[in-house]
């Protein structure tokens, strides 16, 4: 009895099958019904091998749970004052956007989308993703391939698959390029111009120019060149382990920089000291025209005065050459003269004191 339930088990699966190869429609439907279950086992089957794992090898665990967190104070340690710097940045510059934003998200494989392909997964959706938008997918430190929602779910095509396409630089002279997927975890190179030196051994960035990946992130190595008829083709070998497609990093917004809305006027620096106003600069022309007058009262003798405008101004007077700065005396009703100006040469010399002259 039991035998016989289990082939019109399996025959009905076979027959669904069948009937749902061409049809998107149902595809999508069973999608819709069997990933979230996969998804649930899964997350059951990870969280019990953690278990098993905190109990089987507790002592392991809490040595190397130890290093990485005196690993991880340290950084944070560095990262809180790499922090306040920021935020004093924030505070001189208003206008600069508070980033980071929640730009990368985690997106686990949940199956392969065909048995005999391994370059095309689906992959748990993050929240606040936009169908039709192409996704990066970091895994590790290195480039492994796109994202894009299609009837809702999140497909994810490896860098061995000829849909992951993105932009990349290649060598020391950053040469632009097209990298389309091909099978065993190599890459194609397309469209790098003529004028480019490009040699064996030349490393593979990330552009972020198509707003896929952020920039700098590695991809692989330069393993032949090419040259077509109008433009250079370099193949490469790819760094992502492509075979083991578990956990990938998904870049939600590539474009975000520090200085997207910057505005170069909109800037709180203080100064440290106050320009002068017109107020000042009018009591100033005051206080020089009552220092000319000076000048020309009896016996040339000028009273000191103070004067806030700075002492490269004060230099450039006419009157005056090299002249010291003068004292305030507060406590004083009629401060002493410091010292005599010289008298103007066009300007006649005074009369000596108690001699009587023709």
């Amino acid at each position: 009895m039991k035998t016989r339930i289990v082939i019109i088990i399996i025959l009905l699966l076979i027959l669904g099958v069948l009937l749902t190869r061409n049809d998107d429609r149902i595809t999508n439907a069973l999608l819709h019904i069997i990933n979230p279950i996969k998804q649930n086992y899964k997350a059951l089957t990870q969280e019990i091998e953690d278990k098993g794992h905190s109990y089987l090898f507790q002592k392991e665990n809490i040595e190397k749970l130890s290093k990485e967190n005196r690993i991880l104070r340290k950084r944070l340690l560095e990262q809180t004052h790499y922090i306040k710097q920021v935020k004093d940045i924030y505070h001189i510059l208003p206008r600069l956007s508070r980033y980071p934003l929640h730009n990368i998200s985690l997106a686990s494989t949940i199956s392969y989308v065909k048995l005999n392909s391994f370059s095309q997964i689906i992959l748990t959706r993050p929240k606040g993703l936009s169908e039709g938008h192409l996704y990066g997918l970091i895994q590790g430190s290195v480039a492994a391939g796109i994202a894009i929602v299609q009837n809702g779910q999140l497909y994810g095509y490896l860098a061995s698959d000829n849909k992951c396409r993105f932009a990349v630089f290649v060598g020391e002279e950053k040469a632009p390029g097209i990298a389309i997927g091909k099978p065993n975890n190599t890459m194609i190179i397309k469209f790098i111009p003529k004028w480019h030196n490009i040699k064996q051994g030349d490393k593979v960035f990330t552009s972020g120019l198509d707003d896929i990946f952020f920039a700098d992130i590695p991809v692989g190595v330069v393993t032949k060149v090419d040259v077509q008829s109008a433009y250079k083709v370099a193949y490469i070998k790819t760094y992502a382990n492509l075979f083991h497609p578990k956990v990938f990093f998904l870049v939600n917004n590539a474009a975000a920089t520090l200085t997207q809305d910057f505005d170069a006027n909109a800037t709180d620096i203080p100064l440290c000291m106050p320009a002068p106003t017109v107020s000042v600069l009018e009591n100033n022309e005051t206080n020089l025209s009552t220092v000319d007058a000076n000048v020309t009262q009896e016996n040339n003798i000028s009273r000191p005065t103070i004067s806030s405008i700075p002492q490269q101004i004060d230099q450039t007077q006419a009157e005056v050459i090299e002249p010291e700065i003068p004292q305030e005396h507060p406590h004083t009703d009629t401060p002493k003269p410091k010292h005599i100006k010289k008298a103007h040469p066009h300007r006649k010399p005074p009369a000596p004191q108690g001699l009587d002259l023709f």
